[in-house]
């Protein structure tokens, strides 16, 4: 089963060239635009990751990261620049990025960190279910 990702970049040529690419890995792609928009499709879709630019006019990339984990904490969360500093990509993993990645970013060591997204969230879904079925278990008194 392939990994179902959103990317989110202001630059549209640059969206069209990373789904094409990731799509010819079998990669699942959706691409936005804007971060109202992307906050949007997460509220309707999951992701196995979720790939945001750091610099875009409309709300950068550390607004977009704060506002996608208040939606679901567990989201796993990929940051792309072309303007990486230190302090940025700190401030990223202290509100929970999982990643930050120079572009142009390597398919390959992308690709890899997305399979890891995705693995990451399947055991935060396992121990939410068995959470859940150990809670109906003990309120049923079994």
């Amino acid at each position: 089963m392939s990994e179902k990702i959103l990317l989110i970049d202001d630059e549209t040529e640059f969206l069209e060239i990373m789904s094409e690419r990731m799509q010819n890995r079998g990669i699942d792609v959706t691409t936005v635009a804007s971060p109202k928009e992307a906050l949007k499709k997460v509220k309707e879709e999951s992701y196995d990751a979720i790939l945001v630019d750091l610099m875009m006019p409309e709300m950068d990339g550390l607004q977009t990261l704060k506002a996608l984990k208040e939606i679901n904490p567990d989201v796993q969360i990929i940051m792309l620049t072309g303007h990486a500093t230190v302090e940025k990509g700190i401030e990223a993993m202290k509100l929970g990025a999982m990643d930050l990645l120079e572009k142009p970013a390597d398919l390959n060591s992308l690709s890899e960190k997305i399979h890891k997204a995705k693995a990451r969230k399947m055991i935060l879904v396992e121990k939410k279910t068995e959470e859940k079925i150990k809670n109906i278990i003990s309120s049923k008194g079994w």
